[in-house]
């Protein structure tokens, strides 16, 4: 019998607790994790788009970018409730019983309610987060030339404030086997 999800939050029921993962997790993981999809949507039409993203963790937000126009924006303007997706993928996971097949995998999923940033200096400091995550090596100033307010006035900056979060990890050696059938020889492993 299929489960209620109506009015329940969108973390409810996860199919696999054993696989849930606590809040430190989900911070480190969200620290790392190189691209995320920000799914929107306008006029009950659905849209993915990828990106890079910084978890600003002081004010338990996202913070991302595009141009200063375009869908990614209309959609926020017109439904600011969003998710995010980031997500690691390891070695596919062979199994003898065809609904065993599996992936190794880390994932975060994010909800909440994004905006576009107006303030010019909040803009500028979530804008140098997000590069300080991807080069935290180089220094505005230094390697390359500070944020003019040209080119932050052609930018648009968002802040996704989280309100509800789950991580999950399976990176299991193998996919579950029966022994109802012959197993797998070991090349499938590829161990």
């Amino acid at each position: 019998m299929p489960r209620e999800y109506t009015n329940q939050p969108p973390t409810a029921f996860q199919r696999r607790p054993h696989l849930a993962r606590d809040d430190d997790w989900i911070r480190a993981f969200l620290k790392l994790a190189q691209i995320g999809h920000i799914a929107t949507s306008a006029d009950g039409q659905p849209f993915v788009t990828p990106t890079t993203f910084w978890y600003d963790e002081e004010n338990h937000q996202i913070a991302f970018h595009s141009n200063i126009a375009g869908r990614i924006r209309s959609n926020i303007e017109s439904n600011p409730k969003v998710s995010l997706e980031a997500s690691e993928l390891g070695r596919f996971l062979p199994s003898n019983v065809a609904l065993e097949f599996s992936l190794q995998y880390r994932s975060v999923m994010v909800f909440g309610t994004a905006r576009v940033v107006a303030d010019p200096e909040e803009a500028r400091r979530l804008l140098y987060g997000l590069i300080g995550k991807y080069f935290p090596d180089m220094t505005a100033g230094k390697e390359y030339r500070g944020i003019t307010d040209k080119e932050l006035r052609a930018t648009s900056v968002y802040a996704i404030q989280i309100e509800a979060w789950s991580g999950k990890e399976n990176w299991e050696a193998r996919a579950d086997q029966s022994d109802e059938w012959a197993p797998l020889d070991e090349k499938w492993f590829g161990t």
